[in-house]
């Protein structure tokens, strides 16, 4: 009963904090999209399907930090990123920027603005009983995994911190994540892990 209570409360505070958070943040929206179509020939945003609760499958949305690559993006090909990052890409990588859009996933019911990061099909397709339970919640914007490495972790590593997050949630730990996301974005993933590790 107390979980059913408090995953009502999580939706609440997602549909409360995207809606005030697409109103607030409307201006870096507008110039974001306006940097990328002056600096970037192509698309301002970058749409990829992805599972979410219960193996649904949706659009995830994101401002777009590289260059147009078809063929690499069906085939998932990470190998190219590096060199199709643009330099306007890197700063809206390094400030969080590019992953504003999803607010919209959270507004609409997909997202949540803490949860598992939500993974492209074809590794859905290769999970394990174990690995599945990560599909019990709504993915995030945001996670545990998030603030606890992310980069610096391998994928197993990120499934447990996935498995416990869901298998742990509280309003509690929701906002303790949300704390520490901000500290991310403020001084860096890798800087937040040397300080956490002192």
């Amino acid at each position: 009963m107390k979980r059913k209570i408090e995953l009502r409360i999580k939706r609440l505070f997602d549909i409360t904090v995207s809606v005030i958070g697409l109103f607030v943040l409307s201006p870096i929206l507008l110039i974001t999209m306006l940097l990328i179509k002056i600096t970037m020939p192509g698309k301002i945003f970058f749409k990829q399907e992805r599972v979410g609760k219960d193996k649904k499958i949706f659009y995830i949305w994101k401002f777009r930090t590289m260059k147009e690559d078809e063929k690499a993006e069906r085939s998932h090909d990470f190998s190219k990123d590096m060199e199709r990052m643009t330099r306007t890409g890197a700063i809206l990588r390094r400030l969080k920027i590019d992953e504003l859009p999803q607010l919209l996933n959270v507004l609409i019911g997909d997202m949540s603005l803490i949860g598992p990061r939500p993974t492209i099909i074809e590794q859905v397709e290769q999970y394990n009983e174990f690995q599945l339970l990560r599909l019990h919640m709504l993915p995030g914007m945001t996670g545990l995994a998030q603030v606890n490495g992310n980069i610096a972790l391998s994928w197993e590593e990120r499934i447990l911190y996935d498995v416990k997050y869901i298998r742990e949630f509280s309003i509690l730990l929701d906002l303790s994540i949300l704390f520490k996301t901000v500290l991310v974005v403020i001084f860096g993933e890798r800087k937040f892990i040397k300080e956490c590790k002192k």
